[in-house]
């Protein structure tokens, strides 16, 4: 009876404890967001640091060389795009008035259906008796003073600088240690065997969600290319542009394809006098995407990272509800990890079913616990 007893208490501990751990990171997100990016960048970078310490470069060195060029490329990149985002955001009012003036007679008919919805609602309401006192409208609360915009752009500049900081010091700090580091954290918490399997499945999560994230990139940047041959083709302004645009919002599954979809027809409704060119323009973006999605990325990355893409976009909705912009980014890669951790565990059966149904994975879980332990490697103290 005890032991019956027990289970469902411990149940409700299990979901109070989950609870708890969603509160904190809801709340908390100022402090664990750059803590997750710097995991996700060691994560990405580990493989070229750890190639370059195999043919002896210190890890230290490796990893200041690899951020080193990471901001390289993305000041060279801000750099190439400023000139045509400049000149849209100089061209933001015209834009604005050939916007409104393309959608007023849309507008219109809306406006006509409202004022006849408006017009049945009022349909059998009769009018106030004589001598019956008429409602008033209650005086509006005053508004609540309001934060200056120097104070409010100081302080967000002030919270980017200081995550920015501190994503970069924590990431140099993780590729400097490299698995010597991951090893002897490790063997703090656990028995010498525990941390053999335990350091084998970080090995394993590092190659995975590296591979991941490079294929990726290499995908994302053809669709690029391919995006701005398309855009020019068709007669778009600063094709280059828009490329980049649907380069970059394509590592996001599914709404970034969207996003760089409804970008372009915006673009081009907007560039554009007739719907027909317009049509051609997100006529041939979206094929693109779809041959990106349906055929390149299925191939190359393959069928061992596929996950359920309701898991997925569940993933994608509450990081972006946790963390904002930096919880869409970390979902994917974290169910990835999540997934490549139950393949190391003789009871992660059932989460390798929940996370990608009809993958061969679990069949790594089923003999996980018959497969011994593989000794932890032996890696060199770090050089300084």
């Amino acid at each position: 009876m005890e032991v019956k007893k027990s289970k469902p208490l411990l149940a409700s501990v299990r979901w109070l404890l989950y609870g708890a751990i969603g509160t904190l990171l809801y709340f908390g997100r100022a402090a664990f967001i750059p803590v997750a990016l710097g995991l996700l960048i060691f994560l990405v970078l580990s493989g070229p640091v750890e190639a370059l310490y195999a043919r002896r470069v210190p890890r230290s060195l490796s990893a200041a060389l690899m951020i080193a060029l990471i901001i390289g490329a993305f000041a060279a990149l801000g750099n190439h795009l400023s000139e045509p985002a400049q000149k849209w955001f100089a061209a933001a009012p015209h834009t604005v008035r050939l916007i409104e003036r393309k959608i007023r007679p849309f507008a219109q008919v809306m406006a006509r259906i409202g004022e006849l919805r408006l017009a049945a609602g009022n349909i059998g309401s009769a009018p106030p008796a004589s001598g019956q006192p008429v409602a008033t409208s209650v005086p509006a609360a005053a508004p609540a003073p309001q934060e200056s915009a120097p104070a409010m752009l100081l302080d967000v500049t002030r919270t980017v600088v200081l995550s920015f900081v501190t994503i970069i010091i924590l990431t140099l700090f993780l590729l400097a240690g490299g698995p010597p580091m991951l090893a002897r954290m490790t063997a703090a918490f656990a028995s010498d065997l525990k941390a053999a399997h335990i350091i084998a499945c970080i090995e394993e999560v590092r190659s995975e969600v590296g591979r991941f994230y490079v294929t990726t990139a290499l995908i994302n940047v053809g669709l690029g290319i391919v995006t701005t041959i398309a855009m020019m083709l068709l007669g778009m302004p600063t094709p280059y542009l828009w490329g980049t645009i649907a380069a970059v919002l394509n590592f996001i599954p599914y709404a970034g394809a969207t996003t760089s979809l409804i970008v372009l027809t915006i673009v081009a409704v907007i560039s554009f006098d007739g719907l027909g060119h317009a049509a051609a323009v997100a006529a041939a973006y979206l094929t693109i995407a779809t041959i990106e999605g349906q055929f390149v990325q299925p191939l190359l990355v393959g069928r061992r990272l596929q996950l359920n893409p309701m898991l997925v976009f569940l993933a994608l909705w509450f990081g972006g509800f946790f963390w904002g912009i930096a919880g869409v980014i970390l979902a994917t890669p974290a169910l990835v990890a999540l997934k490549v951790v139950a393949t190391h565990f003789a009871n992660g059966t059932q989460l390798l079913d929940f996370l990608s149904p009809h993958n061969d994975d679990r069949k790594r879980a089923r003999t996980q616990k018959a497969e011994p332990a593989r000794p932890a490697r032996r890696f060199r103290p770090v050089r300084q």
